[in-house]
């Protein structure tokens, strides 16, 4: 076994637990948002809607870095 194909084996496996550690971000990311969106909801009822809207948009943005994180991935290793 020579040099070469050690580094091709790592290169993959840095692909595949990259791409679980970068779904890590965007997992937590939405939980603040709907939390906090949640706890806002609770003290101004009335702003429901609104919140409502704004918390789809960070929901939206923060899963943006998963398609990132996969594409990344596909890029560099699978």
């Amino acid at each position: 076994m020579d040099a070469t194909t050690v580094l091709a084996q790592v290169t993959g496996s840095i692909a595949t637990v990259g791409y679980g550690l970068a779904a890590i971000g965007p997992a937590i990311g939405v939980g603040i948002v709907v939390g906090k969106t949640i706890e806002g909801v609770a003290r101004q009822p009335e702003l429901a809607g609104r919140l409502q809207v704004l918390m789809w948009i960070g929901i939206a943005f923060t899963e943006a870095l998963a398609f990132i994180g996969i594409a990344t991935a596909f890029i560099f290793g699978f």
